[in-house]
């Protein structure tokens, strides 16, 4: 059976479904925007400079406690209930950004900084299910199956708050992400594996995954694709988080979208994101995911050049929908290469050091964009700073070994 549970299959995918609400409204489109001119302002780039740092902290954070987590979720067993707690620390401080008024930037930077713990810390423990809910050889349309009913939930999340946003109800905007990500999330933690019961504390399996975690890490680089890999995805996830957190922020300031049009710009993205994962989820299993990577990568090199010089809002908007084609297929490959290199039983673990990767590379790319934003006056050469990281990470994966279908790395150094 290639497919063990199809409920837990279902529940885990519609958990990208709850928390893709978080990662439209507050991480994309209305929230970065409200921030930077509403709570701190923007001029001469504060705004981008407040919401750069606080993303970065957020991630160095998460970067440095992942690893750790990740031993503690294989060797306490607490998994889902280490993904709810995030889950619930995520819920509640959106809800909390309601209270947020002009000039409180510490607050906002506060609030801003847990939320981004909560959302992306669970998703460590969220990934390390993926290879307990299916076998090897469909974990990558699995993982495409997640991101593209993640999109869907981002596009109606936007659909539900689209009146609120434009008629300024912000109070109630922020509610409403809160309550889509808790109900949402729901099915998941009733149909995803349960806890298994161990004699290890919490504190005995974070000494005991601490050192299981080096031991991970040392296996890791001594296997030369797989220590490549690490430094290809640690450079191009930074330009793809960089675009993610800004994007929206570019759009308003630069080229002077609104609300609604912010709206409709990210829905399109979401909708060609979706496209792209479904007609890709198979590709990558079948070509591998390393093919697939690569033209992601070479799409998002052109997308983030050809952004310095856009100014019309037209083209910007179909050089979007580029994006959003090789967004979904970036993500799902990266997942499913991954996976390939990872060991039965240490699932966690090791997606503790590709949450490692992921997030540390979240924390150079928001601070260049931001100082090089308040250094020069202007997003474009910000933007155009962020093509680097694409061009760099397309090089680098082009001389990883392997990424073809159905290839474990890990049976090298084994």
């Amino acid at each position: 059976m290639k497919i063990r549970n199809v409920k837990q299959v279902i529940s885990w995918c519609f958990f990208d479904f709850a928390n893709s609400s978080y990662s439209a409204i507050i991480s994309a489109v209305i929230f970065p925007v409200y921030f930077v001119s509403a709570i701190a302002g923007n001029a001469a780039g504060q705004g981008d400079l407040w919401w750069g740092r606080a993303i970065s902290f957020s991630m160095a954070f998460v970067a440095i406690t992942s690893p750790f987590l990740g031993g503690i979720a294989d060797y306490s067993g607490k998994r889902k209930r280490l993904l709810f707690f995030y889950t619930l620390l995520c819920v509640v401080s959106v809800s909390f950004f309601s209270f947020l008024q002009r000039g409180m930037v510490l607050e906002g930077f506060v609030l801003i900084v847990l939320a981004n713990i909560g959302m992306e810390g669970g998703l460590v423990f969220y990934n390390s299910f993926l290879p307990e809910i299916t076998v090897r050889e469909y974990q990558g349309r699995v993982s495409a199956w997640g991101y593209a009913v993640g999109y869907a939930g981002s596009i109606l999340s936007l659909l539900f708050v689209l009146p609120l946003a434009k008629n300024g109800l912000y109070t109630e905007t922020w509610v409403t992400v809160s309550l889509f990500f808790m109900i949402f999330s729901l099915p998941a933690f009733f149909w995803l594996p349960h806890d298994r019961e161990n004699a290890l504390s919490v504190f005995g399996a974070a000494l005991k995954g601490g050192r299981y975690s080096l031991g991970a890490l040392t296996k890791m680089l001594k296997n030369r694709p797989l220590r490549r890999f690490m430094l290809a995805f640690f450079i191009y996830e930074d330009g793809v988080n960089t675009v993610i957190v800004f994007s929206s922020i570019f759009a308003s300031a630069t080229l002077k979208f609104e609300t609604s049009e912010l709206i409709l710009l990210y829905i399109v993205v979401q909708v060609t994101a979706l496209t792209g994962a479904f007609l890709m989820a198979k590709p990558i299993d079948a070509w591998g995911p390393k093919k697939v990577l690569l033209l992601s990568l070479l799409a998002w090199s052109f997308v983030s050049v050809a952004a310095f010089f856009i100014v019309s809002k037209t083209l910007f908007l179909i050089l979007a929908s580029i994006a959003g084609l090789g967004l979904g297929t970036v993500q799902a490959s990266s997942r499913a290469f991954f996976t390939q290199f990872i060991p039965l039983t240490h699932e966690s673990e090791y997606f503790g050091m590709y949450s490692l990767a992921g997030k540390s590379s979240a924390i150079i790319g928001p601070l260049l964009f931001g100082t090089v934003s308040s250094v020069f006056g202007s997003q474009r050469p910000a933007i155009l700073a962020v093509s680097l990281f694409f061009i760099a990470g397309l090089l680098i994966i082009t001389y990883v070994e392997g990424g073809g279908p159905n290839i474990n790395h890990f049976d090298e150094i084994s």
